[in-house]
């Protein structure tokens, strides 16, 4: 299947002599401030307008860069809300200020995708809609009963995968050759829930659309003499078909183009194309960065491209069970035996490979050497999040959470502690809420209690010193996490207001 591209030509911002130059300089903070910067006249009279004034000696880069382009500032971070508020009523008031429209999108030049509905954004740098952030948002918004965001989010994802042929990881420009964890199923979940089947109808092909993006490739790798790859299609060795992550470009980000060309200067050129490629599947993971996906101790040693992970496999058994069940509710039975068959070899290969059974815990697969991973990490809990998990080694991976994971906040990323943000302190909303999910759907109520009032009296912790809603929080202590990873500490934050809220409304 093929995806829509983006001629970047088109966005001074992001590629061509203005795009290097402004890199070379490190005129940002953040280089993400400059690719979502919008251009005040048409792109091809800016561009003439730096041909003609690069040389002069009067000529000040900065200076033409804030004259010729509206630079954006972060998204509800400080909205004007009363101090009194407690977290509840702040949460409950921020879903405005992180609301955002892109129906008119498309201007001349702007990296933004045009959306048809409102959409919730995560907040702070990220000023547009994410893909998987949406779904931990939305369960916050329907606690909050505010389905009506929920319908039109779901509405724009539809959109996203109608245009596309997939989700990107958000509605940007330079966004258009990854996704990200497909959850567009488990927002369809949170409509069913809050509205029946008849909210869900109209999306199920469109969720086909999103599962035949994840297996383009699977027939080729499919074969005995395996391993083979393609895309984000894994064929190993017996012939079992699994996904991994992955980008269709294979060069620096261009919202974080300094981080990735000094990160490539530390390796060979010839080595370069991969790793910039495996950065980028990293990001669709979402987990950037983490050392779940290094083969050493830093980033020049990421391989995230060679490893089954076993979150987005178990995702997947969620999305094909998902089109198991709603398709033979629009009149579709064949196609739904043909997803509940493949949901059925899905779960018994996450089981096979990915099952580590000394250290009791689901783990990712290597599979260019065919062997699992010896990095314990938050993403064990993803198949007790879908039901992939069978009831002993759910019960398994809750004794190691309590164990090795559990910590006065929450539960820790990962063991180790690299300096990268999905790792050691860092504790994150989304895995929260999929660790206390799965383990209520295995019946560890005590646990799933215990892990959901330490992660929602951190939050109010943080909050009530800080005032604000952090986008991850050291679950060490009760406070929002260091500035770990490639950017600063963002606050708004989606999907901590959706977990927080979802969280508190079971308690």
């Amino acid at each position: 299947m093929s995806s829509a591209r983006f001629d970047y030509s088109t966005f001074p911002q992001i590629s061509g002599e203005l795009f290097r130059a402004v890199q070379r300089r490190d005129l940002f903070d953040d280089d993400k401030r400059f690719v979502d910067a919008e251009p005040r006249v048409d792109p091809d009279l800016l561009f003439e307008r730096y041909l003609t004034r690069r040389n002069r000696d009067d000529f000040d880069l900065e200076s033409f860069v804030e004259e010729q382009f509206r630079l954006p500032e972060p998204v509800g971070v400080a909205p004007n809300l009363a101090a009194s508020r407690s977290m509840k009523d702040h949460v409950s008031s921020l879903w405005g200020a992180l609301t955002r429209a892109f129906d008119d999108a498309d201007a001349a030049g702007s990296t933004l995708v045009p959306l048809p509905n409102p959409h919730v954004v995560p907040g702070g740098r990220f000023r547009e809609m994410y893909y998987w952030d949406s779904y931990f948002t939305a369960e916050g918004l329907a606690a909050d009963d505010r389905t009506d965001l929920v319908a039109g989010m779901v509405e724009n994802i539809a959109s996203l995968l109608d245009r596309f042929g997939f989700v990107p990881t958000g509605n940007r420009t330079y966004y258009d050759s990854r996704s990200q964890v497909p959850l567009f199923y488990r927002m369809l979940r949170v409509l069913e829930r809050e509205e029946g089947f008849d909210a869900v109808a109209p999306h199920v092909n469109a969720l086909r659309t999103e599962h035949e993006f994840w297996m383009d490739g699977a027939d080729r790798v499919a074969r005995d003499d395996g391993p083979a790859a393609h895309r984000r299609v894994v064929g190993l060795s017996d012939g079992t078909v699994l996904n991994r992550y992955w980008d269709d470009r294979a060069r620096p980000r261009p919202e974080s183009y300094y981080e990735d060309r000094r990160l490539a200067d530390r390796v060979p050129v010839d080595d370069r194309p991969a790793l910039f490629r495996d950065v980028r599947a990293a990001c669709e993971s979402g987990w950037d960065f983490s050392s779940r996906w290094l083969a050493g101790d830093d980033l020049t040693t990421i391989r995230t491209t060679e490893l089954v992970p076993v979150d987005l496999n178990a995702v997947l058994f969620g999305m094909e069970s998902a089109l198991a069940e709603w398709l033979p509710r629009v009149g579709r039975t064949a196609a739904g035996e043909r997803y509940a068959d493949l949901a059925a070899r899905r779960r018994e290969a996450i089981n096979r490979y990915c099952w580590d059974a000394e250290a009791e815990f689901y783990v990712d697969h290597s599979w260019t050497d065919d062997r699992r991973s010896d990095r314990l990490t938050l993403a064990a809990v993803a198949p007790l999040f879908t039901g992939v998990a069978t009831e002993d080694r759910a019960a398994a991976v809750a004794d190691r959470l309590r164990r090795d994971f559990l910590r006065p906040g929450g539960l820790v990323t990962t063991l180790e502690a690299t300096g990268e943000q999905w790792d050691a302190p860092s504790g994150w909303a989304p895995l929260h809420w999929m660790a206390v999910t799965g383990l209520r759907r295995y019946g560890h109520e005590d646990l799933a209690d215990d892990v959901a009032s330490r992660w929602v009296d951190l939050a109010r912790s943080s909050f009530d010193e800080t005032g604000r809603m952090a986008e991850k929080y050291d679950v060490r202590t009760a406070e929002a996490a260091s500035d770990l990873g490639e950017y600063e500490l963002q606050y708004g934050f989606g999907w901590t207001n959706g977990v927080v809220t979802a969280l508190s409304a079971r308690r």
